[in-house]
């Protein structure tokens, strides 16, 4: 098949969540099968330069309201592993020549809605220009929300008409939600702003639309499928994803196992495998001589690299460490920013229990995988998950995680049986201070009273297979499904 990726990151060109790497690691997949992939992106001011990326079209014009019209250089280089595959960069100084993908430090850019409708129309404007027209365009989050609405209205009657689109809702909290008056830019029709359609509250909702006009919808973990269905998780809009539940797939994300996999893990010191574990040790001792914790492989550590946002929890471990520190004997470790309430919060932690909580504020990518490898145990007390790719890091890593049940953390998280040596983590149901507290005991007495059973937990996760393979098929699936009522459509 021939597939369009249209996306606002794309590992390892650009990043800031699992959005990014979901999208890299799917497409170089989906191209060793076989299939014709390719991938439009902004080329942001971060982005590197590449002596492989070459200038594919001087100036493409994406056509927008009013007859207005804006200019891209596109440029085109293979997405790493994937000779075959093609990334298509839109260089447009005005929309994308800065640093950060969405917000800069002060909230998200003012501009947004102009952005990334330009992404969506230019995408669509380039297939023109090539015309090479793929058989489904499979479009990513809110930032892409307007391409299945492109296609059921401005170029339904064009070559692109028989195109299919699959939406994919990474997570529902981010909706694309603009003033009114920001539509006439889209050059869509007005009568697909209605409550059926794009309009929210009297505002343009750009996923809204997208899940309307979308040919299939999917999501990143069957749970999570569920759950947004629900109005405690559905954030307004689980009435929509109730209606088109028919054509709603949760499919979960795999992991790239060239980079994530500690037998070939560049950035380790000492790579390793379930039956070979002195890199593991290796590797904790450099993480607690990094954080300047106490030296002493008998204590387990526990740790986290996350965002410091609501959704993630971690406030939670913040409000119980000191009752951690005086009730149990273990290391914390954190990595992540996000919320300056909470940086300064485990700042103050850090410099009140030296030796036995480090936190390093900013992200790492080479400390993000010592931190999987040196680490005992994986803190995600999430309040909601749609898939989660820490959880699979760190079981591949050999690092049982602790983590609430939700989202796609159920469906990749096997709860452990005590005594038994069964599952692969631990589960906890509330979001409260409470529960992870008890959560984290019940590992830390794991750890040092039931020994085989952590070093079972250690090898069943280890035993997983969370490649993409599974879920590309699941993918391929859903894209033949769409093609096939798209066409039927005619």
């Amino acid at each position: 098949m021939k597939i369009l990726m249209v996306s606002p990151e794309v590992a390892p060109f650009s990043k800031v969540g699992g959005l990014g790497d979901m999208v890299g690691s799917l497409s170089k997949e989906m191209a060793r099968m076989g299939h014709d992939v390719r991938v439009v992106t902004p080329l942001y001011g971060s982005v590197k330069p590449s002596a492989e990326r070459r200038l594919a079209r001087e100036s493409l014009a994406a056509n927008l309201g009013g007859g207005h019209r804006e200019y891209a250089r596109v440029w085109e280089e293979s997405l790493p592993g994937a000779p075959t595959s093609r990334v298509y960069f839109l260089e447009h100084a005005g929309f994308f020549d800065r640093h950060e993908i969405y917000a800069g430090p002060w909230g998200g850019h003012a501009d947004n809605a102009q952005r990334f409708t330009f992404l969506s129309r230019a995408a669509l404007d380039l297939c023109h220009e090539l015309q090479w027209y793929p058989d489904v365009v499979h479009c990513h989050d809110w930032t892409t929300g307007f391409i299945p609405v492109y296609l059921n209205t401005t170029d339904r009657n064009t070559p692109l008409g028989r195109t299919a689109s699959v939406m994919t809702v990474h997570n529902l909290q981010h909706q694309g939600m603009f003033g009114k008056e920001t539509f006439g830019f889209s050059g869509l029709p007005w009568d697909v702003f209605r409550a059926d359609g794009l309009e929210a509250l009297g505002n343009v909702n750009m996923l809204k639309g997208g899940l309307y006009h979308a040919t299939k919808i999917t999501t990143v973990s069957p749970n999570y499928a569920k759950e947004i269905q629900t109005p405690a998780y559905g954030c307004g809009l689980d009435p929509v994803l109730r209606m088109r539940a028919g054509d709603l797939v949760g499919v979960v994300n795999g992991i790239d196992t060239e980079v994530w996999n500690p037998a070939k893990d560049r950035y380790l010191p000492f790579p390793y495998d379930a039956y070979e574990m002195d890199g593991k040790t290796v590797s904790k001792e450099m993480l607690q001589s990094h954080f300047d914790l106490e030296q002493n492989n008998t204590i387990p550590i526990f740790a986290a690299v996350a965002r410091l946002y609501d959704q993630k929890g971690l406030d939670l471990l913040a409000d119980i460490a000191p009752g951690l520190m005086s009730d149990m004997r273990l290391q914390l470790v954190l990595v992540g920013s996000g919320d300056p309430a909470v940086e300064e919060r485990f700042r103050e932690l850090a410099a009140y229990y030296p030796g036995r909580i480090g936190v390093h504020i900013g992200y790492d990518e080479c400390l993000s995988h010592l931190v999987e490898a040196g680490a005992d145990f994986f803190l995600m007390p999430s309040r909601f998950e749609p898939c989660g790719l820490n959880q699979m890091y760190s079981m591949a890593y050999g690092t049982p995680p602790i983590a609430r049940a939700t989202g796609g953390l159920v469906d990749t998280v096997e709860q452990y049986v005590e005594n038994k040596g069964e599952g692969t983590g631990f589960l906890f149901s509330d979001a409260t201070p409470g529960a992870l507290y008890y959560a984290i005991g019940w590992a830390n007495s794991t750890y040092y009273d039931r020994k085989d059973d952590y070093l079972a937990l250690r090898r069943n996760g280890m035993a997983r297979d969370f490649s993409w393979g599974q879920s590309a098929r699941t993918y391929e699936q859903v894209y033949s499904w769409a093609s096939a009522q798209r066409v039927g459509a005619f």
